[in-house]
């Protein structure tokens, strides 16, 4: 990883979006720090695109949806999206239709009862109540789970021929093939009509764990913040930059970075 002064003028000069985590890369302790929110606004203003896409549910998404300044939150690792509406309320997108998450939704409960009979100290999310076509196990936000109890859930998830990615807080499972990635292309896609393959230099993502892996390596512009550092033995994908800061402050470092070349 080179640190993120050592980003080239001329890769920082067509940037127009940026997408982002939300977890440790926007927040810290849990919440967004205003240096972060600051950020967003910046780049707002300034008429870049900004997407957040995060592993956590679509109904733990709602108020930030609202209230950020974001053109979208990409939630549960792709699957599902939320914008505003000129009503000023939230639309909500799927990249599944209504009877296949059903069926899913049915199965995913079954593992996650099981998982949590069956591993000692594996216990859902607190916020699973806002899941809609995922299951999440916590690990690090209010339960401690080692590595090789978090390797036991992911086998756990798999085994049941589920996709399985770890976050900073949580052990995230999934029937699709979406993920952060999918969920990228999908969203440009539906806002803009646009695709994102043909635009990659034009984007830059920022993250901190492995759930990010996939995004760090697709992206030449692929930022971690600082705490990154925390996931390197587990990343099949390092990004290529990192900030001198951690969470939201690495976050607003990036954001400076972005629009100093833009003479904002």
């Amino acid at each position: 990883m080179l640190s993120l002064t050592q980003w080239p003028p001329e890769a920082r000069s067509p940037i127009a979006g940026v997408f982002t985590d939300i977890d440790d890369t926007l927040t810290t302790d849990g919440a967004i720090t205003p240096d972060a929110l600051q950020a967003l606004a910046d780049l707002k203003a300034a008429g870049l695109s900004v997407v957040a896409i995060t592993g956590r549910p679509v109904g733990w998404s709602e108020p930030f949806a609202l209230a950020w300044p974001v053109d979208a939150i990409v939630a549960e690792n792709g699957a599902v999206a939320l914008r505003r509406n000129a009503r000023g309320g939230l639309d909500k997108l799927y990249q599944q239709d209504a009877a296949t998450r059903a069926v899913n939704y049915a199965r995913m409960q079954q593992v996650l009862a099981h998982i949590e009979a069956t591993i000692p100290g594996a216990r859902r999310a607190t916020d699973s109540a806002g899941r809609e076509t995922d299951i999440a196990i916590d690990h690090s936000e209010f339960t401690q789970l080692s590595d090789a109890q978090i390797d036991k859930v992911v086998l756990a998830m798999r085994h049941e021929g589920m996709h399985a990615t770890v976050s900073s807080i949580h052990v995230n499972g999934w029937y699709g093939e979406h993920n952060k990635l999918e969920g990228a292309r999908w969203i440009v896609r539906q806002l803009w009509g646009r695709d994102l393959v043909t635009e990659m230099d034009r984007w830059v993502y920022v993250g901190d764990s492995t759930n990010d892996a996939l995004m760090f390596h697709a992206f030449d512009s692929s930022v971690g913040v600082a705490n990154v550092a925390r996931f390197v033995p587990h990343l099949t994908h390092l990004p290529r930059y990192v900030t001198q800061g951690e969470r939201g402050a690495g976050f607003a470092e990036v954001a400076r970075a972005v629009l100093s070349q833009k003479g904002l």
